[in-house]
């Protein structure tokens, strides 16, 4: 019984094993069928399906060893297009991929790298980008490698992100790196595709370019969340750095931000995009990372992937759900055995996938109502926080406004008290100066009284000292004693006298040195007196204003306690606030921060909009000269002439406004702020050196060689200087150095030209018209010769940079020209042989020069048609030129050979006017110039042929249109033929005019070189209004002027000639 038992298990796991292995197989046999198809050289885009195919066998076997192993065969190294679409699919395969996919992919992280080596150093369009593709996604894998929290299609939250950056600020900085080197790869990628493709409808909808543009949804998908990441992570930057530090982080965002919107717009418009992928828009300028309240503007850029319709193919669809016994083949009956019917059928049907798949949907949509109306309640939650937050801003600045005026009053109040200190501690000092030169004058006069006491005894002793003398004079005198006596008397009396003498003196010289000291203490006591009288006078106006300064300090107080008072009331309402609004005020700091610095940034931004002004106006400036420029070697502008005195008028115009611009740029530098008149300088001055260069090229095409060329390479230069004084502008380093001399100087050479052009009689004398012959067929032989050197050189340029058909296309044009320079040198040859025969012939005793001079009209002619083939052959090298380089158009080339048939055949008329009719070297002129149109023929067919060759004729298939379809087709060709036929009309009626206009100039020519020469019309030879205008001969000699038409020259019929 129980071996009745075992016996299906064992056959139920042996089945078990058979149906892995088989479905290991067919596992294995899909993956290879989608890899190969999705992966080949075919110029085409990858398809859907097989990337999806290739994407769920990652999830089903967990990994992408399974996509590795057959990859590592593919011939990468042999094929760009294939490496492109292998770069592809691994960028998907890491994108939707599963998990660890990424490591698997790290695992051939250096045979990637190798490869994106090998096409780097090749020279192709797809290797230039698979080797930036493949750096892409190098850079991709180690980033996601060293961040594992974030996924590699970038789907994270913000609370992620902000785990990943930590609170480490080195942290935060150094991710910040790794998502701008991150974002360089992918807009790098993004701009080559762009660059090597053109955005027109007609490129994006063909297989080519879409092959190119396929990957370009997997580079929008990433630079969506990498430019979210970046705006996060520098607003958190600046929140705890300061802005000079990240100075060079903002400018890095901002070449991104203008690359990444760029990007988007150009992707927005094609049309390959519009079907695929909804591309968001960027806002019109970055966030401002200085203002911390510009978080709350920025919205996350989110992709949408729009459902694509299933594919219908013969594939085996793949199940969406995993299930744990694979399903067979669709088509492969089930075969039911014994075990079968009596344990019943295996489970895993599809019923139970679609009820798990309708739940999910239903799930999936309960979930997308939910969350959008948390995004409604989140919303009106911000909406009311902004206005709570408005209305605290209010409430803030009006108390902050009150608090401000009471501290301008305290203030005030403070100062007035420090002046009356001020006053006082002056009038202390003043006080005790008076105390002390009062205490100088009490000695002063104590010493006086001294000295007078002194004198006054001085004097007494004196006094005394006579009476004695004369008591004794008296004595001896009324005695009449003895002679010894009185002589000894006489001589003691003497004595005493003398001491006394002496003692009377010595009392003197005191006595005067006591009287001066008296008198100048005197003075000194007079001045003390009047000081002190000053002092007295000072002190009580000091006293007063001290007791009104007292009075004042006491009314201030007064007024300072009550203000206080009232101070300290509004301190304790303010308190109560800020209790009450503590909680809002810390979130509201940050912001209050910044508006306090927001005057200090005022000026700068003013300075900074001034300079966004001028560099806006300079940019404008750049954008009209260069178009000045283009117009320089556009061939419509060849027909386009202007007069000297024109030109003149332009340059002297421009001069001025370079003056206003000198000026304008001086006020600038001056005051950067105002940038009004530098700004309204360059307008003017770009218009009138467009202007200028303009028409000295027009005027150029009026002029003689030598002149037209001098002016021409002034006007280039003249833009090429005012290109250099305009960046010199833009940039904030240079701007202050800008000098415009370099263009005042080419200017005014313009000007000496345009001077030398105008008109002035007769520039040329009559005897130097035979030189002026010689000279002339010189240039033109080696015009030719110059011609043929270039094309031989083009020739083994076009050999060395092109192969195939356009080789062979460039081969037939540039050999067809060399035959035709070569024919024209033999014609300029055989006109040089008939002009000199005519001139032996018909010089007579006349020397050479009188010759020429006598037939000046007929020399005139000849000077101009040999102008006008040399100038044709180097417009026929130049043609060429552009038709090899591609940058040129084949109609030009064949309207040259026209335009040099035509100016043979005027060189042939003007040697055919004064020939012998039966001249062998006329007969071998004419021979040449038969040639020469052979020759030219030869280039017009070879052209057109290359054209044919080249063009890429679409096949008309209408067989997918409905009848309503092809009748709206039909409708639109028929009116866009009745739009061509009417413009055809138009233009031929135009030229039909132009040609009337002509040949009313050639006939009156014509009539005035037969008046001249003395002959009838009748008999005398058809001449070129280009040499004949009686306008030119009376302005200027011909012979110094360009042909004034560069057409098919207008001659007469044979019949006149005979």
């Amino acid at each position: 019984m129980n071996s009745i038992r075992q016996v299906p298990t064992r056959v139920k796991s042996r089945r078990v094993e058979s149906s892995l292995g088989a479905e290991r197989e067919h596992f294995d046999k899909q993956q290879l069928s989608s890899i190969s198809k999705a992966i080949n050289s075919t110029e085409a885009p990858v398809k859907e399906k097989h990337a999806r195919r290739i994407i769920l066998g990652t999830h089903k076997e967990k990994g992408a060893y399974t996509f590795w192993s057959y990859a590592l065969g593919l011939p990468l190294a042999s094929s760009s297009i294939l490496s492109w679409k292998f770069c592809h699919v691994l960028h998907k395969v890491l994108r939707d991929g599963h998990n660890n996919s990424l490591q698997d992919c790290m695992r051939h992280h250096s045979s990637l790298i190798e490869v994106g080596q090998l096409w780097g150093n090749l020279h192709d369009k797809y290797g230039q980008l698979v080797a930036l593709y493949s750096k892409m996604l190098c850079t991709k894998m180690e980033f996601h490698v060293k961040h594992p929290e974030i996924r590699p299609n970038l789907e994270v939250t913000d609370e992620v992100l902000e785990r990943v950056a930590g609170t480490d600020i080195n942290n935060v900085f150094q991710l910040t790196v790794e998502v701008f080197d991150y974002m360089d790869t992918e807009l790098r990628v993004a701009e080559t595709v762009m660059r090597q493709l053109n955005t027109s409808i007609a490129i994006s909808t063909q297989t080519a370019g879409q092959c190119r543009l396929s990957p370009l949804i997997q580079v929008v998908q990433d630079c969506s969340h990498l430019y979210h990441f970046t705006v996060k992570l520098l607003f958190k930057l600046h929140s705890c750095l300061p802005a000079d530090t990240l100075l060079g982080h903002r400018d890095r965002f901002h070449d991104q931000f203008h690359s990444l919107k760029n990007f988007f717009n150009k992707a927005r418009d094609m049309q390959y995009f519009k079907r695929l992928i909804q591309i968001p828009k960027l806002p019109d300028s970055p966030p401002n990372f200085l203002h911390a309240a510009s978080l709350a503007k920025h919205v996350k850029p989110v992709v949408v992937i729009p459902d694509e319709p299933q594919d219908e193919d013969d594939d085996e669809p793949e199940p969406l759900i995993e299930v744990s016994v694979a399903p067979t083949a669709s088509s492969a009956p089930q075969q039911f055995d014994i075990f079968d019917q009596t344990f019943g059928a295996p489970n895993g049907r599809f019923d139970d996938r679609d009820q798990q798949i309708d739940g999910l949907k239903r799930d999936v949509e309960m979930l997308r109502t939910e969350l959008e109306r948390v995004k409604a309640e989140a919303q009106h939650y911000i909406t009311q926080l902004k206005s709570q937050i408005n209305s605290l801003e209010a409430e803030l600045e009006e108390q902050r406004a009150q608090k401000q005026r009471a501290l301008v009053e305290n203030e005030q109040l403070r100062m007035e008290l420090e002046a009356t200190r001020h006053r006082n501690a002056e009038h202390e000092s003043v006080q005790a100066t008076f105390s002390e030169a009062d205490k100088r004058a009490q000695a002063t006069e104590q010493r006086y009284n001294k000295l007078k006491e002194k004198h006054t005894e001085l004097v007494s002793s004196h006094a005394e000292l006579l009476r004695k003398s004369a008591d004794t004079e008296r004595i001896l005198t009324a005695s009449h004693q003895t002679h010894e006596e009185v002589e000894r008397l006489k001589l003691e009396a003497n004595m005493r006298l003398e001491e006394q003498k002496y003692e009377m003196e010595k009392l003197r010289r005191e006595l005067a040195e006591k009287m001066a000291e008296m008198t100048q203490l005197k003075s000194t006591v007079q001045s003390n007196e009047k000081v002190g009288l000053e002092l007295n006078s000072s002190m009580t106006s000091l006293q007063a204003e001290k007791e009104r300064l007292m009075r004042s300090v006491s009314e201030k107080e007064a007024e300072l306690s009550s203000l206080r008072q009232s101070a300290q009331a509004q301190q304790s309402s303010l308190q109560v606030e800020r209790e009450k609004s503590s909680r809002d005020l810390g979130s509201l700091q940050s912001m209050l921060q910044e508006k306090a610095s927001r005057e200090e940034q005022l000026k700068q931004k003013l300075l900074e909009e001034q300079f966004a002004l001028l560099q806006g106006t300079v940019s404008e400036a750049e954008n009209i000269i260069q178009d000045a420029v283009a117009k320089l070697d556009d061939p419509l502008h060849i027909r386009c002439t202007s007069s000297p005195d024109y030109l003149v008028s332009r340059a002297e115009a421009t001069l001025g406004s370079i003056d206003q611009v000198k000026t304008g740029h001086a006020h600038f530098v001056k005051d950067m702020a105002d940038a009004g008149g530098l700004v309204r300088a360059l307008t003017q001055f770009s218009h009138l050196a467009a202007d200028t260069i303009v028409n000295g090229s027009a005027t150029a095409h009026t002029a003689p060689v030598d002149h037209a060329d001098r002016l021409t390479e002034n006007c280039r230069v003249c833009a090429t200087q005012s290109l250099v004084f305009l960046k010199e502008l833009k940039d904030r380093a240079s701007v202050q150095r800008a000098d415009p001399a370099a263009v005042r100087l080419i200017v005014q050479k313009i000007l000496r030209l345009g001077q030398e052009l105008r008109p002035k009689g007769s520039d040329v004398r009559q005897d130097e018209l035979g030189d002026m012959v010689d000279k002339e067929m010189a240039a033109t032989q080696a015009a030719i010769e110059e011609a043929v050197r270039r094309i031989d050189e083009m020739m083994n340029q076009a050999r060395k940079d092109t192969s195939g058909v356009k080789l062979e296309v460039n081969e037939r044009i540039l050999f067809s020209c060399t035959d035709l320079m070569k024919a024209i040198r033999m014609l300029v040859l055989a006109s040089t042989d008939l002009q000199k025969e005519i001139v032996e012939g018909g010089r007579g005793a006349a020397t050479i020069k009188e010759f020429y001079a006598r037939n000046s009209r007929w020399t005139e002619g000849l000077i101009s048609a040999s102008k006008a083939v040399g100038w044709g052959a180097t417009q026929m090298v130049e043609s060429a030129d552009k038709v090899v380089l591609h940058t040129g158009k084949y109609e030009e080339l064949i309207v040259c050979s026209h335009e040099i048939a035509a100016s043979t055949a005027q060189l042939v008329a003007a040697s055919k006017v004064k020939a012998d009719r039966n001249s062998r070297r006329l007969t071998v002129l004419q021979q040449a110039s038969r040639t020469v149109n052979e020759m030219a023929a030869n280039v017009v067919a070879s052209t057109r042929t290359g054209l044919e060759n080249l063009e890429e004729k679409d096949t008309m298939d209408f067989s997918g249109m409905s009848l309503i379809k092809l009748k709206k087709e039909e409708m639109e060709s028929q009116v866009k033929v009745l739009e061509l036929e009417l413009q055809l009309e138009n233009e031929r009626l135009r030229l039909g005019e132009l040609r009337k206009k002509h040949y009313g100039i050639a006939g009156a020519a014509l009539q005035q070189v037969s008046e001249d020469n003395g002959v009838s019309s009748a008999s005398s030879p058809p001449s070129h209004a280009g040499w004949s205008s009686p306008k030119l001969l009376q302005a200027k000699p011909s012979v110094m002027r360009k042909p004034t038409l560069a057409q098919k020259p207008i001659l007469l019929p044979k019949s006149t000639f005979k």
